[in-house]
């Protein structure tokens, strides 16, 4: 049986404001995220379709709050609740926020290498 734990993972990756600890499942990946800071995803999404991720997640907030943005609508996320998130949204989580998000692995690193372009770019700026 394939597992991860956080401790297990085999890339940590920190960004200051939060810090991403990235496990592989069999064609998915498992993030455990840390949230240092408030912070807000929608910037570094304006490189995809519509300007928000494309990529469906399932996850568990272990603490804090997150708040997940559709065209239409938005949800709030809070300690204790399971989610999933379809393609379309833009998250947004509050500093102390910590959560498990499992995604299917070649979906993500798309959605990741427009993050990384769209980061690179606001620091040139």
């Amino acid at each position: 049986m394939p597992k991860v734990s956080k401790e297990s993972v085999t890339e940590v990756r920190d960004y200051g404001v939060a810090e991403d600890r990235t496990g592989d499942l069999d064609g998915y990946t498992v993030n455990f995220v840390s949230i240092r800071q408030d912070h807000d995803l929608a910037p570094m999404l304006s490189g995809l379709p519509g300007g928000r991720c494309s990529c469906p997640h399932w996850g568990y907030v272990i603490k804090g709050r997150m708040i997940v943005r559709y065209a239409d609508h938005e949800e709030v996320c809070e300690a204790g609740d399971a989610f999933y998130m379809p393609p379309g949204h833009a998250p947004a989580a509050e500093a102390g926020t910590e959560f498990i998000q499992i995604s299917p692995s070649d979906q993500l690193q798309e959605v990741e290498a427009a993050v990384v372009k769209a980061m690179q770019q606001m620091q040139g700026a």
